[in-house]
């Protein structure tokens, strides 16, 4: 399949994600953009899921609060949810950011199953 357009980084979901329609979204993603950069992000859930990234993106702060905040004001459906908080995200990001040594201490981690370098 040729694209009109060659995007330089795709993001799905973990290819792994317990959620049924979050997995296949991976499946067909890693099916259709065969030869493209793909990061595979994490969703904090109570279906305990998360597993051990192995690419980190270090944030600032403000960053993370700003992204919480974006997720919070678009996910209408998911607000309802336990997991769903401003402290949940947060703190991902700051184990993230641990875990990665983040020069500010807080990162995202994302799966990547090949890289060209």
């Amino acid at each position: 399949m040729h694209l009109a357009w060659q995007p330089a980084l795709i993001l799905t979901h973990y290819r792994d994600d317990l959620h049924q329609d979050h997995r296949l979204v991976a499946e067909l993603t890693h099916q259709i953009f065969r030869d493209h950069l793909i990061w595979e992000y994490e969703i904090p859930k109570y279906d305990g899921d998360l597993g051990n990234p192995n690419l980190f993106v270090a944030l600032e702060e403000a960053a993370c609060r700003e992204k919480t905040a974006s997720l919070l004001a678009h996910f209408a459906s998911q607000r309802g949810r336990a997991w769903f908080t401003s402290e949940t995200f947060m703190a991902l990001m700051r184990l993230r950011g641990i875990g990665c040594q983040a020069p500010q201490g807080y990162a995202e981690g994302f799966y990547c199953r090949k890289a060209v370098v």
